[in-house]
């Protein structure tokens, strides 16, 4: 087990400084290295407790994410930005939380317009900068801009502001979550089939495979989606092998839209882990992954290819928590919540990365890492300078993989699907709403019926499931954190540099709370 630095944490954001001192280094030696070839592949609501490396009490049988750990490095103190999926999509790719954003709270549609600006820096844009190609492929879920006829959208026309915009020289996939409509696959702008009926399912009629009912094309299959996008995952890594021998690596973003509803394993998955469909849904894109290592082996790209796993939140309560806990499985592991909640299980997520003969393979660590932290590390990883935007909340985890480091990361701030803020230094971890802050119990509008207290501190060292609040026994500590957390927001970033502005005002205090004398 590889320890986390401790920080003082009186340090606060000054020791973000000592990031400026080091970043240097790392990047001196990422410029003389060989580029990788990048492949992030995102889960979508896989809970930390569902697979093996992260959870040793696992229920279900995921053998090639394991080989994949064992064969690289896994974080078990990794977090999302947000506990749902838009924010985190727009956290991973930006390297800038989430909140900084136009979006406060929630998730977009299937119909909704582009989040991402052409001008923000992205994933994308970094590894363009220095001869990637890039290509993503997947559930987008960031918005992209349909041509619309009042309120329905002319599917002959050209699809505007998608991932192209954002970094990637290609893109297939679909716009929002599986289960949100319109159902067409879009190439880079185009849809590849016109939508031929209406289709949908109810939640009464299957608890576990419903989606919303709209329009759909004639070549999209939702029992198929997830294969599928592996088939074109692993086409797209044999088109690109060559060139990638001969010195142009891509960067693959690799969005998966399971195991979210609908979740509809398929032979010989469907039953297979005698558990629940998810379970089974699970085993399916553990297979899939499988294949995908297999390729990059065949393909001749196995030491030179950076694999990146992760999840954008914790499981959903679709997954029938319940049952799953009759057969002795957590999708959340030991952690109080699941997604959307402010508490761990809505964001601490698997993270595990596998290069090659760079990352000493087989080892654990309970580093502090997020989601934003990728940006940065491709940048050091890359040759490539700080910049004033882009990555702003991210920190590098060169260090960490290469095993000759550590992080400098000292405190992260977590979102909940209703807005709910968290910030966390060390094991101290402020949360700023009476309840969950999202779907588990107490959601706050029973919370604040109940009458309770606006802050909760909870001590993650002693009390990891987070259930007891301790704010009243340490004001100390809760007026510390809310003096970091509003430092982070004010100042539009979490690294050293120039203070940046947030895309909206942000407010982050529960009403009737104050800040603290900040002097």
């Amino acid at each position: 087990m590889i320890k986390r630095k401790k920080f003082n944490c009186s340090r606060g954001v000054a020791a973000l400084s000592v990031f400026a001192l080091v970043l240097p280094v790392f990047q001196a030696k990422a410029a003389s290295s060989d580029r990788p070839n990048v492949i992030l592949v995102m889960a979508d609501d896989l809970g930390i407790g569902d697979v093996s490396p992260t959870n040793q009490d696992c229920k279900i049988k995921t053998p090639r994410l394991q080989q994949l750990a064992d064969e690289g490095i896994t974080f078990t103190d990794a977090h999302t930005t947000s506990s749902v999926c838009t924010p985190t999509r727009y956290g991973l790719l930006t390297g800038r939380y989430n909140w900084r954003s136009r979006l406060a709270r929630g998730v977009l549609s299937g119909r909704s317009g582009h989040l991402i600006p052409a001008d923000r820096p992205t994933l994308g844009h970094l590894l363009q900068a220095v001869g990637y190609h890039t290509a993503m492929i997947g559930k987008w879920h960031l918005g992209w801009d349909w041509h619309k006829q009042g309120d329905e959208i002319d599917f002959t026309k050209p699809v505007a502001n998608g991932p192209d915009i954002n970094g990637f020289d290609s893109y297939y996939g679909h716009c929002g979550s599986l289960d949100m409509p319109p159902y067409v696959w879009v190439d880079t702008g185009r849809i590849t089939a016109a939508p031929d009926r209406t289709e949908g399912v109810t939640a009464k009629e299957d608890r576990y495979g419903w989606y919303r009912s709209g329009p759909i094309g004639s070549d999209f299959h939702i029992p198929e989606v997830l294969p599928h996008l592996f088939d074109k995952s692993i086409d797209y890594v044999k088109a690109r092998a060559k060139p990638a021998r001969d010195g142009k690596p891509f960067f693959l973003y690799l969005p998966l839209p399971a195991p979210h509803t609908p979740i509809v394993p398929v032979p010989p998955f469907k039953g297979a882990s005698g558990l629940n469909p998810y379970a089974d849904f699970v085993m399916q894109v553990d297979h899939l992954m499988g294949q995908l290592l297999d390729v990059i082996k065949a393909e001749g790209l196995e030491q030179n290819t950076l694999v990146i796993f992760t999840s954008d939140n914790g499981c959903s309560p679709q997954a029938n928590f319940e049952l799953l806990a009759e057969h002795g499985h957590d999708p959340s592991g030991p952690y109080r919540g699941h997604k959307a909640d402010i508490f761990e299980g809505g964001h601490r997520v698997p993270l595990i990365a596998r290069w090659l003969g760079r990352i000493p393979a087989g080892r654990t660590t309970d580093t502090l890492a997020c989601h934003t932290d990728i940006y940065t590390t491709l940048a050091d990883i890359t040759g490539q300078p700080r910049r004033a935007a882009g990555g702003e909340d991210g920190f590098t985890l060169l260090p960490v993989l290469t095993g000759k480091g550590e992080s400098v990361r000292d405190a992260i701030v977590s979102h909940s699907v209703d807005g709910s803020f968290a910030i966390r230094q060390g094991d101290w971890k402020l949360c700023l709403c009476h309840g969950s802050g999202g779907w588990s119990a107490p959601k706050e509008n029973v919370a604040k019926k109940q009458g309770l207290p606006p802050l909760q501190l909870f001590h993650l060292g002693e009390d990891l499931a987070e259930t007891t609040n301790v704010a009243d026994e340490h004001p100390e500590q809760v007026e510390r954190l809310l003096r970091l957390l509003a430092t982070i927001v004010e100042r539009g970033r979490s690294t050293p540099g120039e203070p940046l502005a947030n895309d909206r005002a942000v407010t982050f205090l529960p009403a009737g709370v104050r800040m603290p004398d900040r002097g």
